[in-house]
């Protein structure tokens, strides 16, 4: 197989590079519909800014994978939910009314660790416990090659999209991913007036009471002479 060209990273046919996987990735790696490559990152870049920015690896050609809490009836479950990075997972809209729950969140930090058994910022989709849930955006499924968590922090994976769409217990879903919440603009500041800039104009006088006799007054010519 030829490695893919993927940003600045060198990537490597997964299964030759299992310590650089999680213990559930690597155990999953035979049972996926396609090929899967790795590539070694410094630990400190997994999350998806810095690693897209650091490894010139475009945002629509990685995939976050998030883990959401869902209440129904007393009762809390956990499902997985992949979209691209250039969007987000639509958590309390669409998730929500597709599991039929009252209110669905993100799940802990320490829950979503416990219950992948991945590092958190290593979480993918490859590998999830059995009755786990996946919720896959129709744009993953459709992406081609997309990068994804490695289930640590110091690796990412490579898949298609399809391979992902296929993983047992996944469930494309249209619209799953929105477009980011957008930037809120800057407050409008004022520019502070230097002293002498005024709404007056130059040669003006501000108004004030009976203002045209006392204008009259102190403005007239001296060879006006007196009233």
């Amino acid at each position: 197989m030829t490695a893919p060209e993927l940003g600045s990273l060198t990537w490597m046919p997964a299964a030759d590079r299992p310590d650089l996987l999680g213990a559930p990735v690597a155990a999953a790696l035979p049972s996926l519909a396609g090929p899967a490559w790795v590539a070694e990152i410094d630990g400190d870049l997994a999350d998806t800014a810095a690693f897209t920015e650091a490894y010139a690896v475009p945002l629509g050609a990685s995939a976050n994978c998030v883990v959401v809490a869902a209440r129904r009836s007393g009762q809390t479950s956990l499902v997985a939910c992949v979209v691209l990075a250039t969007t987000r997972a639509d958590v309390n809209g669409l998730v929500r009314r597709h599991l039929g729950a009252r209110k669905a969140s993100f799940a802990p930090q320490d829950v979503a660790v416990s219950e992948t058994g991945m590092a958190y910022g290593g979480i993918t989709p490859v590998g999830l416990p059995d009755g786990l849930p996946v919720l896959v955006d129709a744009a993953v499924a459709s992406a081609g090659l997309v990068v994804v968590g490695s289930g640590t922090r110091g690796s990412k994976l490579a898949v298609d999209g399809s391979v992902l769409a296929a993983l047992p217990g996944a469930e494309v879903l249209e619209g799953l991913g929105l477009p980011p919440v957008p930037s809120a603009p800057p407050p409008s500041v004022r520019p502070t007036r230097a002293p002498d800039d005024s709404d007056v104009g130059w040669g003006e006088r501000p108004a004030e009471s009976a203002d045209g006799d006392r204008r009259y007054l102190e403005d007239r010519p001296p060879h006006w002479g007196s009233d």
